[in-house]
């Protein structure tokens, strides 16, 4: 497929579009930033007139995608004052989705966050492990606009019955580099409480994304994309005690298993992580 990734410069959208391309697609990276590689083309998406311009056609690029994959964000929360953070991330998933839809772009994979289920969990959640079930719990402005996100993605599939828009629910996303600070956590278990100990590979949400882009179907559904561990040695059992202890556990914990559950990307997105940082050889003897 021709497939336009914006935000393809980030930690998570690098990983997606080498993926894509990899497996034989023709990528183009929307952004406002990055190095010129895997057809980079430098926009503002929070000018709906570059927006809906780069996604028709680039001279020289492309002449019209197949596919949309909408990363382009501020990251996190914290990184510019609440009011910037909203503006930007608003407008410009409006921008990208409804620019999309105006140009007869069906498929597209939108990343949401796994902090509309209620991150940093001051308010326990309603059970344990986590899953898409109960309603959203944003509980910071970063969150709140993703919630807004998957609102908006809702009403334009139920505007327009052909569209899809899959939101992934992507957890705090790690590179390889990343995993020597993990054995770490388990001085301080307490601080990594905020996401339910979670994590997800970079190339394991570029395989969702895959897995999404090829899912057959219509309309908005959510998943959850976690990696199949946590980021500790210590187990679930201890890990929730100390910090849940009147949370309503559905199920088996499991040891070490991710308490941001994927049970439903796997059954619909055939999704299966494949990379851990325990694989990373960072465990302690």
């Amino acid at each position: 497929m021709r497939i336009a990734v914006t935000g393809g410069s980030g930690k998570l959208g690098r990983a997606v579009v080498a993926h894509l391309a990899a497996s034989g697609n023709t990528v183009v990276n929307l952004d406002a930033v990055g190095e010129r590689a895997y057809g980079i083309v430098r926009v503002d998406l929070t000018d709906y007139g570059q927006t809906v311009d780069a996604l028709a056609g680039v001279d020289g690029q492309h002449g019209g995608i197949d596919a949309l994959v909408h990363l382009a964000a501020i990251p996190a929360p914290g990184i510019l004052s609440d009011v910037a953070t909203f503006h930007n991330n608003m407008s410009v998933t409006f921008n990208v989705l409804h620019a999309a839809r105006r140009l007869g772009i069906r498929n597209i994979v939108a990343a949401s966050s796994e902090t509309v289920l209620g991150l940093p969990f001051d308010t326990p959640p309603p059970y344990l492990p986590v899953d898409e079930e109960y309603a959203a719990r944003p509980e910071s402005v970063y969150s709140l606009v993703k919630h807004l996100e998957e609102q908006l993605a809702v009403e334009l599939t139920r505007w327009d019955p052909g569209l899809k828009i899959i939101s992934l629910r992507f957890s705090n996303v790690m590179n390889p580099e990343d995993y020597e600070a993990f054995p770490g956590y388990n001085s301080d278990p307490a601080s990594r409480k905020w996401n339910l100990w979670g994590y997800i590979d970079a190339r394991d949400g570029a395989q969702a994304v895959e897995k999404a882009l090829a899912l057959d179907k219509s309309g908005h559904d959510t998943f959850i994309i976690a990696a199949a561990d946590t980021v500790m040695t210590i187990p679930n059992d201890q890990l929730v005690q100390a910090a849940f202890p009147d949370v309503p556990v559905h199920g088996d914990l499991g040891v070490h298993e991710s308490l941001l559950s994927i049970a439903k990307a796997r059954r619909v997105l055939d999704f299966e992580p494949r990379y851990s940082w325990r694989d990373a050889g960072n465990i302690p003897a």
